[in-house]
């Protein structure tokens, strides 16, 4: 963007994955970039790291999944900045246990506790602010299964990345008309952390065929560059060896 003044940026999930790897592409890009996530040791590396490649950043310890400590964090952003101009809602999880012959009720609520209520509360706690600017830009990561269902994410996973494409849209249709946009970006096996909590770990041979974390960052900084007038409503990404297209032990993960 050629725009000069400040843009701020709010990263959920900042610590790691794909969170982290969209601050980082967003620091390189100009943003101001305030990182959120649950474990305080993390967002301060990535915040060092951006410092030392010259970028601007800082960090909110948050559990998404609270809502009034999603909207003091929002409130904090704005007293400091003065507005939210991108919001990121990368923070998501899965659980080993996600079959219907093993799925656990505390593994479905927590899922849709982080995976569905929080990206509401985030989206909700920056809007009145967008409002007022009459422009904003929302990213919710999604991903591959919230298009596309299959076995191996689970139940409990797929349902809550399915929701969050929906709620995706319903915000373009009642904010376009107030300068806003938000973007479901989907992207298919990416190699982050998360790949710990499979039942099946795929192996590191697999894992360097998957997209990157670096991958999804800078189509996030890409997303995040388009002028006011361009709303780009989802973006569906996949390693070009898709496993869910081959037959592989997949169907074990």
């Amino acid at each position: 963007m050629t725009n000069e003044r400040k843009r701020v940026a709010w990263v959920t999930g900042g610590g790691s994955g794909i969170g982290e790897a969209g601050a980082e592409a967003l620091a390189a890009d100009g943003w101001t970039v305030v990182v959120s996530g649950r474990r305080k040791d993390a967002l301060d590396a990535v915040v060092a790291k951006i410092a030392k490649d010259g970028g601007a950043a800082e960090a909110i310890p948050l559990d998404v999944s609270i809502a009034a400590d999603v909207q003091k964090a929002a409130d904090q952003i704005l007293a400091k900045h003065g507005r939210i101009d991108l919001l990121v809602n990368s923070a998501g999880i899965n659980v080993p246990r996600r079959s219907w012959d093993d799925m656990e009720l505390e593994g479905w609520d927590e899922l849709v506790e982080i995976n569905l209520n929080g990206v509401l509360y985030c989206m909700r706690a920056v809007l009145p602010a967008m409002r007022r600017q009459q422009d904003g830009c929302i990213i919710n990561v999604s991903s591959w299964a919230g298009r596309h269902v299959s076995k191996m994410p689970g139940p409990a996973y797929t349902t809550t990345k399915h929701a969050v494409l929906a709620l995706t849209h319903s915000f373009n249709m009642d904010e376009c008309v107030n300068g806003l946009r938000a973007c479901c970006l989907m992207p298919g096996e990416v190699a982050t952390p998360i790949l710990k909590l499979r039942p099946v770990v795929p192996s590191e041979e697999e894992q360097a065929r998957m997209l990157q974390s670096e991958d999804l960052g800078r189509t996030i900084a890409f997303i995040a560059s388009m002028p006011p007038r361009v709303c780009i409503n989802e973006v569906l990404i996949s390693p070009t060896n898709n496993r869910g297209f081959i037959q592989t032990p997949l169907s074990r993960d």
